[in-house]
């Protein structure tokens, strides 16, 4: 099937969404159901600072403990809001920031950081359209210090749609920051599940299909068994992708031909692949890359390919760059589940 397909079904009955992009996996999305959603919402309650890090441990309900990296200046028993921002891992605290945003499909309240803005990514013309709707739908007289961001995917959209966006979104927070005061840490919002993450994020342009089965329909489960095996053929070469107890280790092969043109092109290739074999995985964390050997001079070559191939990678990766011992090393954002390798 050519074009990009979103597939809205259910794993083991889990809730899962599939994108598909010419018939092949490109990003997958699989509910963790004993864990905090990343987007959800808390009033925590702050309990220890941690000494040395300038961070703040908060009580969550249900007995759940966050981690806040900047809490200086917070008191234990004080009351404040946090969003979290990933999934905790190994049992560890809940990975939160006290930078709440309120994100739809095109509209994103910003609480603290008040103005309108529109995407850079979307044309003069269109901005100055946009910009009207804004200023009519979101009620700046009551918006107690709030801004609005319009997203590029309102690029062409219906008026009304957006409208109605940001009306939702400014009544959500307005609601939601009303309830920092507390005694008691609260769940204020669950955060988007994979369906409503996909259709927040990947359905323009796109053919949706939700029928229950749609997976195995379109032969998501098959490619969804594959990723439970460490090895990607790169062509002539093999790419391994592997989780540690510390690290995702990645191993880049050539295959007979050893040559320097094969190194290159083997680990160019490589470059294109990694986002979406993390992606699909729900890799995250420190990474370190041993390409096949090669010159010292292709690495600008090599460094640039995988700038450009992180560039359009949903999921925040920071490219740290070269070891002595000449491995290349990444830090992802852990914020989807990791793969388990079972159906």
């Amino acid at each position: 099937m050519k074009g990009r397909t979103i597939l809205l079904d259910h794993l083991n009955g889990v809730e899962a969404a599939a994108s598909m992009v010419d018939g092949v996996l490109d990003d997958l999305l699989i509910d963790v159901p004993d864990s905090p959603r990343p987007g959800a919402i808390f009033r925590g309650i702050c309990d220890r600072p941690i000494k040395g890090q300038g961070g703040m441990m908060l009580r969550l309900p249900d007995g759940e403990t966050a981690f806040l990296r900047q809490g200086r200046g917070l008191r234990p028993g004080q009351a404040m809001l946090v969003q979290v921002t990933g999934l905790p891992v190994d049992g560890k605290a809940v990975p939160v920031t006290d930078r709440v945003l309120f994100k739809s499909r095109y509209a994103i309240v910003t609480p603290g950081k008040p103005g309108v803005n529109v995407s850079r990514q979307i044309d003069e013309e269109a901005r100055d359209a946009l910009l009207e709707i804004a200023h009519g739908a979101f009620d700046r007289d009551n918006a107690d210090g709030f801004g609005l961001i319009l997203r590029s995917c309102c690029a062409g959209a219906d008026a009304d749609d957006i409208a109605e966006d940001i009306a939702a979104m400014q009544a959500m927070a307005e609601d939601v920051m009303a309830q920092a005061d507390g005694t008691d840490p609260q769940g204020l919002t669950t955060g988007d599940g994979p369906h409503a993450l996909a259709w927040r994020e990947w359905t323009a342009p796109a053919s949706v299909q939700t029928a229950p089965g749609c997976f195995d329909d379109h032969g998501v489960l098959d490619q969804i068994a594959h990723l439970a095996q460490p090895d990607i053929p790169l062509g002539e070469g093999t790419m391994f992708v592997e989780a540690t107890r510390a690290l995702i280790a990645v191993d880049v092969n050539t295959g007979g031909d050893t040559s320097t043109a094969a190194a290159l092109k083997v680990n160019l290739a490589a470059c294109k692949v990694l986002p979406r074999a993390l992606r699909l995985r729900g890799f995250g964390g420190q990474i370190a890359v041993d390409f096949a050997p090669m010159s010292k001079a292709h690495r600008r070559q090599v460094e640039q390919a995988l700038r450009a191939a992180f560039r359009a990678d949903p999921v925040e990766t920071s490219l740290v760059g070269w070891t002595t011992m000449g491995l290349f090393e990444l830090q992802r954002k852990r914020e989807r589940a990791v793969f388990q390798g079972a159906l």
